[in-house]
């Protein structure tokens, strides 16, 4: 089976690198014109996370079809750290101790990333189908954990920036890259 992973394309928070999970930001008019100059392989099905930006990139993507939400591939809450980005965290106590444990230690009133990836995992299982040509326009984050989980390596090896993606093959328990799209 093949599967497409899209990470959704940019919001205005992208370009101004902030950590953006629950916030419900649509994609901006940069993010929209570089997704309507891309091409993406045809899919039988689209699944998609709840939030806008990756509703309006499957919009935009694939017009004609219908698209499956999963709630939980939306991307991780990042608590305290949510719509802020690395200038203004700086100085910021918890956040140097988050960078510190590479990433490992839960985010100040919001999700741990253990279980942020645990629980795209299980969504990921639980809305295989057993064939086709399978879309997933999700989060960064969505992806990693998937990737990390299924074809091996670190989850961070698997950082795509807003509207790109992987084109891969599902053999029943290991996902194996066969392009960067």
């Amino acid at each position: 089976m093949k599967l497409i992973f899209i990470r959704h394309g940019s919001t205005r928070e992208n370009l101004e690198h902030r950590y953006i999970g629950r916030t419900d930001t649509p994609l901006c008019p940069e993010g929209i014109a570089v997704l309507k100059k891309r091409n993406y392989p045809d899919c039988d099905k689209i699944l998609v996370s709840p939030l806008k930006r990756c509703i309006q990139t499957a919009e935009i993507l694939y017009p004609e079809k219908k698209m499956q939400i999963v709630p939980d591939f939306r991307e991780c809450d990042f608590g305290d750290f949510e719509g802020k980005n690395y200038q203004e965290l700086n100085h910021d106590l918890l956040y140097q101790q988050w960078i510190d444990s590479g990433g490992m230690l839960s985010f100040p009133n919001g999700e741990h990333p253990q279980k942020f990836r645990e629980r795209c995992v299980k969504a990921f299982l639980e809305t295989l189908p057993g064939s086709g040509r399978i879309a997933y326009i999700v989060h960064g984050g969505t992806i990693m954990s998937i990737l990390s989980c299924f074809a091996g390596g670190n989850y961070y090896d698997y950082q795509l920036p807003n509207g790109a993606g992987y084109l891969a093959d599902w053999s029943g328990n290991k996902i194996k890259i066969l392009e960067v799209l």
